[in-house]
């Protein structure tokens, strides 16, 4: 019984988990060569002192067999003992790897349909929540034909918000997309919010000019709503916002500042903030650095990550002073 609880539990917690899920075969098969072989021997080392003590009840014998001189045919017992327990052990070990693979398998089969389903649910859900983008640009379009003649401000805001929906419905179900398109896209919603303010916010905003860099979609957006949410919006007086995002060696660094009323706490992130906490860890792990600091009078966020450059040739800075400033 022993013999066959080490092979046994071995082989389902130790060589399968560790070396045949994975893929290690070679390892594997050496792994369970040898623990089959020691299985044997130590089936044959109990088979002939304690089970063939425990069986005859006879303690003379077992001290006689310890240190009496070896008889030939004492070395073919070993031989038969070995054999018998490599049969033995082949046996239960066996069966033991076939059981645990299987359920294995079925684990993985099991987590492959509930993923499937959840996959299926999502793609559902999205469909529901989804207008047609042509009825949306249509119906954008004809707003926009008519607040043309009643306010310029309206149908300008009407216009940024089609732009703004055209590159999310398009360009963002792409996993990477051009640095370029994307500080656009910012600069777009920057505008799209100033408009709010009239004159009334103070805003720094610098951009590299030309890069050749992709991105992750909407990384940087919900750090820019969140300046206007819980900072420019919340001010009564002078509300003000600065960013600078700059371009050095594959290397994005941006830093977003905004005032905030003073005494004002924000005890928890909003879930755009927690999503790209996470996107960034999935999509760059060891490879960004983010901080936000709520400091008495401003939100501080230092965000640093690295690109990939479609053009590895370019080892200057992209970003060398020229920025874009609404």
């Amino acid at each position: 019984m022993l013999p066959s609880l080490f092979l046994a539990y071995t082989l389902m917690y130790l060589v399968i988990p560790k070396l045949v899920l994975p893929g290690r075969y070679v390892f594997a098969i050496l792994s369970a060569i040898v623990i089959v072989f020691l299985t044997a021997a130590l089936s044959a080392a109990l088979s002939m002192t304690i089970v063939d003590f425990l069986r005859h009840r006879n303690a003379d014998k077992l001290s006689t067999l310890v240190a009496s001189e070896p008889h030939p045919a004492f070395y073919i017992q070993i031989g038969v003992a070995i054999l018998a327990g490599l049969r033995g052990s082949i046996t239960v070990g066996g069966v033991a790897a076939a059981i645990k693979l299987m359920k294995c398998f079925y684990e993985r089969q099991q987590a492959a349909l509930v993923l499937e389903k959840e996959k299926a649910n999502a793609e559902l859900q999205m469909l529901k929540a989804q207008l047609h983008p042509h009825f949306l640009f249509n119906t954008l379009n004809n707003i926009y034909s008519f607040t043309q003649n009643v306010s310029v401000k309206a149908s300008a805001m009407i216009m940024e918000l089609s732009q703004l929906l055209r590159y999310i419905l398009y360009e963002c179900n792409k996993p990477l997309v051009p640095l370029d398109k994307e500080l656009k896209m910012i600069n777009d919603y920057l505008a799209l919010e100033t408009i709010r303010y009239d004159d009334g916010l103070d805003i720094s905003v610098q951009l590299p000019m030309v890069t050749n860099h992709m991105i992750a979609p909407l990384l940087l957006l919900p750090f820019i709503e969140n300046a206007f949410k819980h900072g420019a919006s919340q001010m009564a007086e002078a509300p003000w916002i600065s960013l600078a995002i700059t371009i050095m060696n594959d290397k994005l660094e941006m830093k977003l500042i905004n005032g905030k009323s003073i005494g004002k706490v924000n005890n928890s992130e909003g879930i755009g903030i927690v999503n790209v906490r996470k996107r960034l860890k999935i999509l760059y792990p060891d490879r960004h650095m983010l901080s936000i600091h709520d400091a008495e009078e401003m939100y501080i966020v230092n965000l640093s990550l690295e690109l990939f450059n479609m053009n590895p040739g370019l080892t200057k800075p992209v970003y060398d002073g020229a920025h874009e400033e609404i």
